[in-house]
């Protein structure tokens, strides 16, 4: 038998559901991020509009998480071909489908982090201007672990393609 019959029918679903599970779960942490840190930006807009520049921090951050994700799904994407010269293996599958849930999970748990303390910080910024550093300090915490899961997703990814 040939290799390509050994390979099974369904394993590029499994890529396939890497690509969304990185899309839907790093765009819904993104999304969290931003909704959850732009209702402390405007809270903070009403008293004190000069404060608003540097309160977007935290909605940049989110807006990176996503980034991530579309990064990993153009990769694992740009190594599935159409059927007639597919070569797409179950361990290929399988190894797309953890980078999409590394990527997507981590950007989920970032977002939220970033929400949290990106509301509660713009709003203490308000009160008192000492706290940003240690504002851009935590969410910096928070968006790192983001980046980890993009470096898990990026690792696994390349030995996909062997």
């Amino acid at each position: 038998m040939a290799e390509r019959d050994l390979t099974p029918h369904f394993a590029p679903f499994l890529g396939m559901a890497g690509i969304a599970f990185a899309m839907i779960f790093g765009c819904i942490g993104a999304a969290y991020g931003t909704s959850k840190s732009g209702i402390g930006i405007a809270g903070v807009g009403t008293f004190r509009g000069d404060l608003i520049m540097k309160s977007l921090i935290p909605v940049v951050m989110s807006g990176i998480i996503a980034v991530y994700s579309l990064v990993v799904a153009v990769l694992i994407a740009g190594n599935m071909k159409p059927p007639p010269d597919q070569q797409y293996s179950l361990f290929n599958g399988c190894m797309h489908l953890g980078c999409g849930l590394s990527v997507g999970l981590t950007g989920l748990a970032a977002g939220y982090a970033i929400g949290v303390v990106g509301d509660s910080g713009v709003r203490a910024y308000m009160q008192q201007s000492r706290i940003f550093v240690g504002m851009v300090l935590i969410l910096i915490f928070g968006e790192v672990l983001g980046l980890y899961g993009l470096i898990v997703a990026l690792i696994m990814n390349t030995r996909a393609q062997g």
